[in-house]
C-alpha cells in the first residue's frame, strides 16, 4: 500500500483513481463496508483504490479542549487500512486554513486533479468543505461538473447486542444500531473489550514507548513495562487485562496489562502497565523493552481496580491475574486455530 503524507508526495499523473474520504478513527466493521465497496467499485472502473484521511484528527483542531479521545494513533490507523487491501493511502494535514476549503476546492484540487478520481464513494450523511456545506447533494453536483459518480454506502448495523445502552456488550439479540467509532469508545471506558474487538474486526491496541517507571512491579516480582503518557490508542477503563504485547521485533508476548493509577499506592497517576508472562528461561536476562516502542492488545478483561490491606495481599491477587491470563490466551489462541 502506498502511504502518502501529503498531496505533494502524490505521484505526478496518478490514476484513474475511486476515492473514499473520512477520519475512520478505529477503522471499525463500518468503515471495513466502506473500504469492502471501495475495492469493488475501483475493479469496476479498473482504477486504483485510495483512502483519504486527515492528521490530526479535525476534532483536535476545532475542539482542542473537548474532543474525544482517538480510539487508534495514525500509525496504527494506517497498519489497519492496509489490511483492507486498499491500494494508497493519502493522509491530508488538517488545519483551521484547510478545513476553510469550499466543497469544490477540495474535490477539484485534492481528487479531480492530483488522483484523477472518477467515482467518490461515500456515506449518505458526508459533509466537507467550509462550514460542513459539502452534503450529499452538493457533492452529486460537482461529481456531474468535474466528471466523477458518486457512489454511497449505507450505514452498517453493529453486531448483536444485548441492548442499546453505550457500552453494551454487542452479542445476543439484533440491534439497528449503527457502527459508530462513539459505540467503539463506549464500550472501551466501559471496559467492555471484547464488545469493543467485535465492533473493530480485531483487539483494541494502544502504542506508545516504554519508559521508566517506579519500578514497584519489579520489585514484588512482576516487572512491567510502561507506556510512556504519550502513548497513543484510546485508554480503556481502569482494571487488569489479559492480552500481549508486540515488541520493536515483531514478537508477540502474552501480557497481564494493568490501566489506572493503582489504589493501593498513594500519588500513583493513571497508567498503562504491561507484565509479559511465560518468557524463556534464556531470555529472562535480556528482556530489556526500554526505550522500545510497543504495541499493547487488549484481548480479555479480568477485573477491575481494588485497594488491598497489604502488599502480601496485592501479590496473591497478581498471581491469580498472570494464572488467569495465561488461561485466556490459551483459550483465545486454540479458538482462533
Amino acid at each position: 500500500m502506498i502511504r502518502w503524507r501529503s498531496l505533494d508526495e502524490v505521484t505526478p499523473g496518478f490514476g484513474p483513481s475511486v476515492v473514499t474520504i473520512g477520519n475512520f478513527d478505529g477503522v471499525h466493521r463500518g468503515h471495513q463496508e466502506v473500504f469492502t465497496r471501495l475495492l469493488n467499485t475501483a475493479r469496476e472502473y479498473a482504477a486504483h483504490s485510495v483512502v483519504v484521511t486527515f492528521d490530526p484528527h479535525p476534532a483536535l483542531v476545532h475542539r482542542p479542549e473537548s474532543h474525544p479521545g482517538l480510539i487508534m494513533g495514525l500509525e496504527d490507523k494506517l497498519d489497519a487500512l492496509e489490511h483492507t487491501g486498499v491500494d494508497a493511502v493519502l493522509v491530508l494535514p488538517y488545519s483551521l486554513e484547510f478545513a476553510e476549503l469550499t466543497p469544490e476546492q477540495f474535490v477539484v484540487d485534492y481528487l479531480v486533479r492530483p488522483l484523477g478520481a472518477v467515482a467518490l464513494v461515500i456515506g449518505s450523511d458526508v459533509r466537507l468543505g467550509r462550514n460542513n456545506s459539502g452534503d450529499l447533494a452538493a457533492i452529486t453536483e460537482l461529481g456531474r461538473e468535474h466528471g466523477f459518480d458518486v457512489v454511497v454506502v449505507d450505514d452498517v448495523p453493529g453486531t448483536p447486542a444485548a441492548d442499546d445502552d453505550a457500552g453494551a456488550r454487542p452479542e445476543g439479540r439484533r440491534t439497528e444500531r449503527r457502527c459508530s467509532s462513539t459505540w467503539v469508545r463506549s464500550c472501551l471506558e466501559a471496559g467492555d473489550i471484547e464488545g469493543a474487538a467485535q465492533l473493530l474486526g480485531r483487539p483494541h491496541r494502544m502504542r506508545g514507548e516504554v519508559v521508566h517507571g517506579a519500578a514497584r512491579g519489579r520489585r514484588l516480582g512482576f516487572p512491567t513495562a510502561n507506556l510512556a503518557p504519550e502513548a497513543t490508542g484510546f485508554i480503556p477503563a481502569d482494571g487488569v487485562y489479559a492480552g500481549w504485547l508486540v515488541d520493536e521485533a515483531g514478537a508477540r508476548w502474552p501480557t497481564a496489562i494493568s490501566v489506572g493509577s493503582n489504589p493501593t499506592f498513594e500519588g500513583v497517576s493513571r497508567q498503562v502497565e504491561a507484565h509479559v508472562i511465560d518468557r524463556p528461561e534464556e531470555a529472562v536476562e535480556a528482556f530489556d523493552l526500554y526505550g522500545q516502542t510497543v504495541v499493547v492488545e487488549f484481548v480479555e478483561r479480568l477485573r477491575g481496580m481494588v485497594t488491598y490491606r497489604g502488599i502480601e495481599s496485592l501479590i496473591l491477587q497478581m498471581r491469580d491475574d498472570v494464572n488467569r491470563t495465561r488461561d485466556i490466551l490459551r483459550r483465545h489462541s486454540a479458538d482462533a486455530d
